[in-house]
């Protein structure tokens, strides 16, 4: 169970308060938040994009919805594409694979979030291993998204 060194740093430099939660391995931000026994709706994915000018924005939505790239593409009037994954661990070469924090700031990569991360008390976020989560509360997460664009660009995911 470990924190990225960069995200840690990030943290502690922002004075965020947070806590760390373990939870067994895990594959996927949903797989995460049945490990750690955690709403999913609580835990904040993040989606690397990519525009037609080579640009990274990363969205971050909850880990029961999906993104609505349209919406997405519509406010932001550019086109945007997911990123290739052997670009992602260029970009986050101290996590895992698949186990990218949706704290862009660290990583100095522009981001928007999505709104419905707005109403929850507790949010989680990915660590940078698939094994441990970052627990911060809304005053905490917020302070984090202060500067960063927010609007509803995710659906729920249906079951």
């Amino acid at each position: 169970m470990s924190i990225s060194t960069r995200v840690d740093e990030f943290l502690n430099h922002q004075n965020i308060s947070f806590s760390i939660v373990g939870h067994p391995l895990s594959s996927s931000s949903i797989s995460s938040a049945i490990a750690a026994k955690i709403p999913a709706k609580n835990i904040a994915k993040a989606v690397m994009l990519e525009d037609h000018e080579g640009r990274h924005l990363m969205a971050v939505l909850p880990a029961d919805r999906k993104i609505s790239l349209h919406k997405l593409q519509e406010h932001l009037a550019v086109s945007l594409h997911l990123v290739h994954e052997k670009e992602l661990d260029v970009m986050f070469q101290d996590c895992q694979q698949g186990a990218i924090p949706a704290l862009a700031s660290a990583y100095h990569v522009n981001s928007i979030y999505d709104e419905a991360l707005d109403d929850l008390s507790d949010v989680y976020l990915e660590a940078g291993d698939h094994q441990t989560l970052i627990h911060l509360k809304q005053d905490q997460f917020s302070k984090l998204m202060a500067s960063t664009k927010h609007m509803k660009f995710s659906a729920q995911i249906i079951h």
